[in-house]
């Protein structure tokens, strides 16, 4: 894959930010504020976005069905095209935010990968989990643990989506569209993003709401149109956790039912360690954040913090949430 100058910034501040907690499961602290989280659990259930089954062709169609007829993706791994046929799910308009997040680490006495870092990376942690709008950034194993918990509170088949699931979504119920965005295409005009963020916009953000981040400012969920289907956010602003091991050559096999990814780990990365499926995009941008484009990430995102990680929880349910 190749780099852009932003995520090569971006993994250079990453580097120093070296993790040394643990990953302990939610135990919940305070039973006493039913209310709130009764309150909670309604605004969770209220962004919840049905998404009724069906049969698409999943995979970089750019080639057969593309108007240039043209791969859209130079990586392998986003081929061959494959039928697959998913059940009805629901899935989350938004990206999980800071707001519900903290609310969920507060309610089960976590910290949020508190870890020694020097003033100034600490300073840029905290400064990323404070905006109460913007994705909370987590890696792929507190990912997990937020969606388990909303499925215990709400007694509701909630999980982190497959990436079956979420290129269906992206593709507006499996429609050849290549960028998940509100027309299906990636608009800026003059720097500034007409239907997603630039970095212009996230400097212009971060000095409005008088943050230091400047072009590596996080942006609102909702700060551009949602796609056709009503989600929003998905062609940056964080990539975003898949329930899938990561495998290169899943395509080949993928059954066409609900496909699940491989049932055990298979693809390590030059480092040695399994990887699970990223979708989405950290950074928005002209050719980034496709609909068929895959990426991986090991479960503890290298120890580092994941300040690009996001997480968005599907509920697997044929039937709309009420």
């Amino acid at each position: 894959m190749i780099l852009s100058k932003q995520k090569i910034i971006l993994s250079v501040i990453t580097i120093f930010l070296i993790s040394a907690c643990d990953n302990k499961s939610p135990t919940v602290a305070n039973k006493n504020n039913t209310g709130d989280l009764n309150k909670y659990i309604q605004q969770v259930k209220s962004e919840l976005v049905f998404v009724k089954g069906g049969e698409f062709l999943m995979g970089d169609y750019g080639e057969k069905y593309g108007p240039e007829r043209l791969p859209y993706d130079s990586n392998k791994d986003s081929k061959p095209l494959h039928k697959v046929e998913l059940s009805g799910f629901s899935i989350n308009k938004f990206k999980t935010s800071n707001k519900l997040y903290q609310f969920y680490l507060a309610h089960n006495g976590l910290d949020n990968n508190k870890i020694k870092l020097g003033a100034r990376n600490q300073r840029y942690w905290d400064t990323i989990n404070s905006t109460p709008d913007t994705p909370a950034h987590v890696d792929w194993n507190d990912a997990d643990k937020y969606c388990n918990w909303l499925a215990e509170i709400t007694k509701m088949p909630f999980s982190l989506p497959t990436e079956a699931q979420w290129e269906f979504v992206a593709r507006n119920r499996g429609e050849y569209v290549i960028a998940p965005t509100n027309d299906g295409t990636i608009q800026i005009r003059n720097g500034k993003g007409i239907n997603i963020t630039t970095a212009d916009d996230r400097e212009e953000q971060a000095a409005k709401i008088g943050i230091d981040l400047r072009t590596l400012s996080p942006m609102p969920g909702n700060a551009r149109e949602p796609n056709p289907l009503g989600i929003y956010d998905m062609a940056g602003n964080g990539f975003e956790w898949m329930k899938d091991w990561y495998d290169p050559d899943y395509y080949k096999s993928s059954p066409v039912k609900d496909p699940q990814g491989p049932e055990t780990p298979v693809f390590k990365d030059y480092k040695g360690n399994f990887t699970k499926v990223l979708r989405s995009q950290d950074f928005s941008g002209p050719g980034r954040g496709l609909t068929v484009v895959r990426n991986y990430e090991t479960q503890n995102n290298y120890g580092r913090i994941p300040v690009d990680k996001t997480v968005r929880c599907v509920v697997n349910s044929n039937k709309p949430i009420k």
